[in-house]
């Protein structure tokens, strides 16, 4: 028997999953740390975590999964990792972190990509670029360069979390460019490194780590790493890409008109296409998907709530820390559109659906005569789903066609209510399957090992295990209060 090792890197937790090759079964998969791991906040906008924390979890997490399954660590064929998109990394001469990483939620370098936007004229950046250099990683290291020159003076190389992780692991720095494209390094239009915003920028592409190919064999665990985590030295490193195209890909979702979700710490709807199409606001971001090639290009186009797993979580503090499921039954208790009760759920960070500008958590309609937790539990819910049906919206206007989307049984997943608002409100098929973004990062580390001849062989295994369809009537209810909710957001978009 052999298996294959994924590491998701999130900013909540790290999961690692461990997969039988043969069956494509999960046999363990493990989280640590078991609270969510701290964010710094320095000041109102900012977003901080230590890489080298991450690492310890990952260290932690493997040596979890050691003791919750008894395996020969020479027995893994590949590692995978999936991680937290858009953070950046700053590594010296010596391999150390020269500061905190500046995480996917941090907002403090939109006033730099906003000035790229328009100074290198929009036109030019959506063709480009699909997207406004906003508050992506390139202007997040625009900042460093400006606020930190001390810092910015001694980096030797950029890495995202993932990349952060593998060097870890290999010594190696590296990058995809799946991994360029998010932080808004390419230039999809050349096929190359986005020359012309480091130019503006004043950023060398000496920075910018050697390139691999995301199914490849990206290096070998070294020494010190393997006995680090207990694993056994020369195992390759063979998958690597941020978290939502990995969760396309652990959901199959490949091929234009294909379209994943999620619903954890953000809420995320992401549908591949074959064209260089951008949203002319760069509300929705286009980036490279997994499976692209120079030859057959295909993109992922991603719509993202900030607030979606920190309002769930802020609220469970708030009800006296209910298991979630209970959560759950509570919010089933109140009415579809919560007899008025409407939530915003933009208080983390600023929102690209909202062009980025900030944006604080609203609750409205509120009556105390009326509303109690259930209301207040159930408008949560509803106002996640109805700001990813926003996003949803603007997707279908950019030639996105959403029509069956597919998801991890998981998170929000979990919610009845939150399945049901979304299938109705979006006039939406959903198909939930058995796998996770570990999970994910495992089978892709299966292809790029060469253990899979093809990803047809690395989704053995993977099972539909329930479709939720629009229902007469309901649907008519969900998209009135969806309708109401508009009209609740209106003021901030105008």
């Amino acid at each position: 028997m052999k298996y294959l090792l994924g590491y998701d890197i999130g900013s909540s937790s790290i999961k690692a999953s461990l997969l039988d090759i043969a069956t494509g079964q999960c046999v363990s998969s493990v989280t640590s740390p078991k609270t969510e791991m701290e964010i710094a906040v320095a000041q109102a906008g900012w977003a901080e975590q230590r890489p080298e924390r991450w690492w310890q979890e990952v260290v932690n997490a493997t040596t979890q999964l050691k003791a919750s399954y008894n395996f020969a660590t020479e027995l893994i064929a590949g590692i995978g990792i999936t991680y937290q998109m858009h953070g950046l990394v700053l590594i010296d001469k010596a391999g150390e972190v020269l500061r905190p990483a500046i995480i996917w939620c941090d907002s403090r370098a939109v006033t730099y990509g906003n000035e790229a936007f328009t100074a290198l004229g929009e036109e030019y950046c959506l063709s480009n670029f699909l997207n406004s250099p906003g508050n992506f990683t390139a202007s997040k290291l625009k900042w460093v360069r400006e606020n930190e020159p001390a810092i910015y003076a001694q980096i030797h190389k950029i890495q995202l979390p993932g990349d952060y992780i593998a060097f870890k692991l290999t010594g190696q720095l590296q990058t995809t460019v799946s991994g360029l494209s998010e932080g808004v390094f390419w230039n999809f239009k050349r096929q190359a490194i986005a020359q012309e915003l480091l130019d503006y920028y004043g950023i060398s592409a000496d920075l910018l780590p050697e390139v691999v190919d995301t199914f490849s064999v990206q290096g070998h665990l070294t020494v010190e790493a393997a006995q680090e985590l207990g694993l056994t030295a020369g195992t390759p490193i063979s998958y690597r890409a941020g978290d939502q195209p990995n969760n396309a890909f652990s959901l199959n979702v490949l091929e234009a008109g294909e379209i994943a979700a999620t619903a954890g710490t953000s809420g995320v709807v992401y549908g591949i296409n074959e064209t260089n199409t951008a949203d002319p606001r760069s509300r929705v971001n286009a980036f490279v998907h997994v499976n692209s090639t120079l030859e057959r290009p295909k993109n992922g186009v991603l719509m993202c709530v900030n607030g979606t797993g920190i309002l769930n979580s802020w609220l469970r503090r708030l009800v006296g820390e209910l298991p979630y499921d209970q959560m759950n039954h509570l919010a089933a208790r109140a009415p579809v559109g919560a007899e008025g009760l409407q939530f915003l759920p933009f208080g983390n960070g600023v929102e690209r659906i909202l062009e980025n500008q900030p944006a604080a958590a609203e609750l409205h309609g509120l009556n105390f005569n009326v509303h109690g937790q259930a209301h207040v539990l159930r408008a949560a819910q509803e106002g996640i789903v109805f700001a990813l049906n926003y996003g949803m919206d603007i997707m279908r206007a950019s030639g996105v066609q959403v029509r069956r989307v597919r998801a991890g049984n998981a998170n929000m997943f979990l919610s009845p209510v939150f399945r049901e608002a979304f299938v109705n409100s979006g006039n939406v098929e959903l198909e939930l399957y058995n796998t996770d973004a570990a999970q994910g990062a495992a089978r892709g580390a299966g292809i790029g090992a060469g253990v899979y001849a093809s990803p047809n062989e690395a989704f053995t295994g993977l099972e539909r295990i329930l479709t939720v369809e629009p229902t007469a009537g309901l649907r008519e209810q969900y998209q009135a209060a969806y309708g109401r909710w508009q009209d609740v957001l209106s003021p901030l978009i105008s």
